[in-house]
């Protein structure tokens, strides 16, 4: 299993809204067929491991690191597949929270006299997948908060300059974390700053969204973000103060506008975040600026949070926080974190503290 979830990691950033499958086929304590998941609307890791291994598959045990899927989706379901090739026996690490599989995949293994066990590793299974997982039980995206900051914690000065507050090895960093979601998350205000192209590293070949809140629809119509979306994905979610005129000229330049609810003259973020799902779009890097990262923390729409210190000290009254908003008054309002385990240097990955 450990194999197969080793295998599954070779698709990050590829498979999404589809999870990250690895799948090891094991004869007579050796290695027969294995596979990944590599991209979503191609072959998963079931049926490439099968057809690798072939006539060796049965009397085979299969190394599952997710139940089999048991419906119809971009591809034809695999556990039918499974049932028919001859495999004794099925270990998976986790059911498929997908309503649409939830179980289904297993039950029909087993009516076909397959062997299933479920479990094995199945917390592991959960970490790599956790944006799959977040999507389907909290039924909207899998949020992760970034931020480049100083060591106390300021991520432009007071006027605004903020080039550049982190390396460039910490920034071509932060655009390989981009790759691992559906898209990327900003407010308005920081467009109107930056002129960003918000991308995620080169290479990365399928769809990949940038998403700006802006309640009145004050992107200009010749940055960069309009101006490449025919090309790359770019949704603006706004509010219904938003002007007739300024929704059909971005309409017209190939943006897609979703309206939602205001809340103090801003846009909703659950009602933006249910609505971005319905669309697809299961996971997002939410990049700032200041006042959108201390909305999402607010109101406690978070997964994970990643920052990319710099060796830098800024100080003053003015200089911009991290995390704008709303003040809190005691200390008991604050998110409270606990570091995750992360490999790279680059930046501290931290997630909110499970309540206890």
């Amino acid at each position: 299993m450990h194999r197969a979830l080793a295998l599954a990691r070779c698709g990050a950033g590829e498979t999404n809204p589809n999870p990250m499958v690895g799948a090891v086929l094991v004869k007579d304590g050796r290695v027969v067929g294995e596979a990944y998941h590599a991209r979503a609307g191609q072959p998963h890791a079931e049926v490439l491991a099968l057809e690798r291994a072939k006539s060796r598959a049965r009397g085979a045990t299969l190394y599952l690191t997710l139940e089999p899927c048991a419906h119809h989706g971009r591809t034809p379901p695999c556990a039918p597949v499974v049932a028919t090739s001859g495999v004794r026996r099925v270990v998976a690490a986790m059911r498929d929270p997908n309503p649409s599989v939830d179980g289904k995949g297993l039950a029909l293994l087993r009516r076909a006299g397959v062997q299933v066990e479920v479990g094995l590793l199945e917390r592991e299974a959960r970490a790599l997948n956790e944006r799959f997982v977040t999507a389907i039980v909290e039924r909207r995206p899998f949020v992760l908060l970034k931020a480049a900051i100083t060591l106390d914690g300021r991520i432009a000065t007071a006027s605004g300059d903020s080039k550049w507050i982190t390396s460039a090895a910490q920034r071509l960093e932060a655009r390989r974390l981009r790759r691992l979601h559906d898209g990327v998350l900003v407010g308005v205000g920081t467009v109107l700053a930056d002129d960003p192209m918000l991308l995620p590293t080169p290479g990365t070949r399928r769809a990949f969204h940038r998403i700006v809140l802006d309640s009145r629809l004050r992107i200009p119509l010749r940055s960069r973000l309009v101006r490449s979306a025919c090309r790359q994905p770019l949704w603006i979610v706004t509010t219904s103060r938003a002007a007739a005129a300024r929704r059909r000229a971005l309409h017209e330049r190939g943006v897609n506008v979703l309206s939602v609810g205001a809340r103090d003259g801003r846009v909703a973020l659950k009602p933006a975040l249910r609505g971005l799902l319905a669309r697809g779009i299961t996971s997002l890097m939410v990049e700032g600026g200041s006042e959108v990262l201390g909305s999402f923390l607010a109101e406690r729409l978070c997964d994970a949070v990643a920052l990319f210190r710099a060796p830098l000290l800024l100080g003053g009254r003015d200089s911009r926080p991290a995390f704008g908003g709303v003040s809190p008054r005691r200390l008991a309002q604050a998110l409270r974190l606990e570091q995750a385990p992360n490999p790279l240097a680059h930046y501290e990955l931290w997630r909110p503290r499970a309540a206890r």
